[in-house]
């Protein structure tokens, strides 16, 4: 790993945790003003990842996908909508994110996705409508959803783990970390630092088998010149969980393109040292995804680095 060279730092460490969510989420900073001619243009940003997973005590290779999109969505049925022309005040635009992870463990495979969808009027609706997140392993599979659900988020999680089982709860509407990587997509002045009470990542929930509650962090910005992410300067925002860490890495201007990330926590699994999931670009791209379904746009994969099964 290259040296960081720190630059001009920004990290906050108030500890000013907030008592509801929205006082976390009230800043609303201007979006950069190509925004609309990048994200309203009819693509979708799609960036690869060469992954190294934590899993079972060791690392595993994979690749990851993070898909950028603007849609119609239904405020009420929190759904995309079918014509957006004919719902009236219950269209609102989102920012939807499908984040993808694909890894072998040993013999099987795991397949993992989660979708994340916020307003991108978010001085008008500050929360996300919807988090959705699902694994599929030969085992068997899991689905976890999260409804906003008035002040509230509603949790229903299905899964073939007796200890996790079927639940539907009721979930305080705090930050949510699943929503930082869209929130980025509006400027990083919307990530909020200091001490926060935040909900963590569905994925890490679920591969670690966490009671799904909220956790308090202590968030924080760093502009560095170079790492092993990028030999150009950047930025990294960091979040540091009790027990975990998460550093997402950036472009630091429009569209904040995310170069990687790292994730470290106890591996678990007999194994009791820290293991740290990385992720690095391998390819961006603005492509209209949903029409390219013939076979002939496998080659699109290839521009990405990716496998072609």
């Amino acid at each position: 790993m290259k040296q960081i060279i720190f630059s001009v730092v920004i990290i906050s460490l108030v500890a000013c945790a907030p008592s509801n969510s929205q006082e976390t989420k009230s800043v609303a900073v201007e979006k950069p003003s190509d925004f609309n001619d990048y994200w309203y243009a009819g693509d979708a940003e799609i960036t690869s990842y060469k992954l190294e997973q934590a899993r079972y005590g060791e690392i595993h290779s994979g690749e990851a996908v993070l898909v950028f999109v603007t849609e119609p969505f239904s405020r009420s049925k929190q759904v995309k909508l079918d014509d957006w022309r004919d719902a009236g005040e219950d269209n609102v635009s989102v920012m939807k994110l499908n984040m993808t992870k694909k890894f072998l463990t040993g013999i099987y495979p795991y397949s993992m996705m989660m979708s994340t969808f916020t307003p991108v009027s978010y001085d008008q609706y500050l929360d996300p409508f919807k988090v959705t997140t699902s694994s599929q392993e030969w085992c068997g599979h899991t689905w976890m959803q999260l409804n906003l659900d008035d002040e509230n988020y509603r949790l229903r999680g299905f899964s073939y783990f007796e200890s996790e089982g079927d639940v539907d709860v009721t979930v305080p509407n705090v930050l949510l970390e699943d929503e930082l990587w869209t929130r980025l997509k509006f400027g990083p002045g919307n990530l909020p630092t200091g001490e926060i009470e935040i909900f963590p990542s569905t994925f890490y929930l679920r591969l670690r088998h966490h009671e799904s509650k909220p956790q308090m962090a202590v968030a924080s910005k760093l502009d560095v010149h170079t790492s092993e992410f990028s030999d150009d300067p950047h930025s990294i925002y960091i979040l540091q969980y009790e027990n975990r860490k998460l550093s997402i890495y950036y472009e630091q201007e429009s569209p904040f393109t995310i170069l990687g990330w790292e994730e470290t926590y106890l591996s678990g699994f007999g194994n009791p040292e820290r293991l740290t999931t990385k992720a690095k670009r391998i390819n961006t791209i603005k492509s209209a995804y949903w029409g390219k379904n013939s076979n002939k746009d496998r080659e699109i994969r290839k521009e990405l680095g990716l496998g072609v099964e």
